[in-house]
């Protein structure tokens, strides 16, 4: 074992705009940080495709991770150390998931995991699991190593503290990205007061707590959380941006597979078109591999494909409009479709209804899929209470999930009325309708 208790001669220390400082004082969290595998999330940006309507979102997983390390580092190293239901045999299992937790995410994450039905989870635990450098790092504090940090991962792992700490309602991943998402998209939506509520955890036997007197600082963390997913994360301009992203992806998919000649080969797709990605494949893609070639396939014979690529790199997205999917709706949905095939143009690509939706705040629903753990307040006498029953404002949001619904399409190609003048007038009557 040459790792547990190993420190580094001297601490380093990461300068960051929103924790100050990330310090690294373990010998084994500093070698994983400079494994090849680490190093590749620097190529895939924390937000995908909001840099398209935040220009400052261009950070990157990395950073975020480091992040996620640096919350668990303070907590277990300041918070818990010495209180009861806290050990610390743990603490270097905590800071290696914590690093390590976003691992398996691939370029453009969620859009591009729709589009070739992969699961970053998966990634993450086979690269933990698999032939690298990683693991090699992993292992070398014990055979079982590597499978424990999978597991805390996971959400398998039998300390559901350990656990919560990286994956719960209020834990160390969702307070790192909320701050830092905000601070370089540049809104005030997301920020909330950490520093509380790290004084105010508590470790018990299954998941952290917070003591009574910090529930108004949980209060406006939910909040925050709330108002970044409707102001950011599913803006509709980025929603835009996604929907052109994950459609050209659909199309060079359906030419590869139709035999079409590419004057760009793409070749890092093979295996995500053929549906056999070896964990080799994945770790060779991030965002730059995929941009380049967008790049290039703007030159593509195929109409389509070209235009799809020409919108993305040069920001020229989808309009949109408010989109209910009742029967009547659905009807008119169908009628536009139609009428987009009588103009030439394919409702497959360029006619898109796109949802997104969220649950700010749950409590426990036994039973239910994706049941979640509630946040708990510690009461002075010692007793748990759950926070909805606590806090007004939570309860009023509780199991309340928004859903929000749009219909992109090019308007463009609509404005543009030297040719079937009258069927895009009947098209646009109908969107504004």
């Amino acid at each position: 074992m040459a790792y547990p208790g190993e420190q580094l001669s001297e601490e380093k220390v990461f300068k960051d705009p929103v924790h100050r400082y990330i310090h690294v004082r373990d010998k084994l969290i500093w070698d994983l940080i400079g494994t090849k595998e680490f190093q590749r999330l620097r190529r895939i940006k924390q937000l995908g495709t909001t840099y398209l309507t935040f220009h400052g979102a261009e950070h990157s997983r990395f950073n975020h991770s480091l992040g996620v390390y640096e919350i668990i580092r303070r907590i277990i190293d300041d918070v818990f150390v010495g209180r009861e239901h806290w050990d610390h045999n743990e603490r270097l299992l905590c800071l290696c998931a914590a690093l390590l937790h976003d691992l398996g995410h691939g370029p453009f994450s969620h859009s591009f995991e729709k589009v070739f039905r992969l699961d970053h989870e998966d990634f993450t635990q086979a690269i933990i699991l698999g032939d690298t450098e990683v693991n090699a790092v992993l292992r070398q504090v014990g055979d079982d190593f590597p499978k424990k940090v999978a597991e805390v991962i996971a959400k398998t792992y039998p300390n559901k503290l350990v656990v919560s700490l990286i994956s719960s309602q209020i834990d160390a991943d969702r307070m790192d990205y909320l701050l830092r998402d905000a601070y370089y998209t540049g809104v005030s939506y997301g920020n909330f007061d950490m520093e509380r509520i790290l004084r105010v955890m508590r470790p018990r036997e299954d998941q952290v707590v917070i003591k009574r007197s910090g529930m108004h600082a949980v209060e406006d963390y939910i909040m925050s959380r709330y108002q970044m997913y409707w102001q950011v994360y599913f803006h509709p301009v980025t929603r835009s941006a996604e929907v052109i992203l994950t459609k050209i992806l659909h199309r060079a998919k359906k030419l590869y597979e139709t035999g079409y000649t590419f004057q760009t080969e793409p070749t890092h797709f093979y295996s995500l078109f053929s549906g056999n990605v070896t964990l080799s494949d994945y770790l060779k893609l991030d965002e730059a591999v995929i941009l380049y070639y967008f790049q290039q396939w703007q030159e593509e014979k195929d109409e389509i494909l070209r235009d799809l690529c020409s919108r993305f790199v040069q920001r020229r997205l989808f309009k949109y409009v408010e989109f209910s999917p009742t029967n009547e709706q659905m009807e008119k949905l169908m009628e536009l479709r139609r009428l987009f095939k009588k103009i030439g143009i394919d409702p497959d690509y360029y006619l898109v209804v796109d949802s997104s939706s969220d649950l700010p705040y749950d409590f426990y629903r036994p039973g239910e899929e994706g049941e979640r753990l509630p946040i708990y307040l510690l009461m002075p006498n010692g007793e748990l209470r759950e926070l909805s029953r606590e806090s007004v404002l939570v309860d009023a949001i509780s199991g309340k999930r928004r859903t929000d619904h749009k219909l992109y399409f090019p308007g463009d190609f609509l404005s543009d009325v030297s040719t079937k003048r009258a069927t895009k007038k009947k098209i646009m009557e109908i969107l504004e309708g």
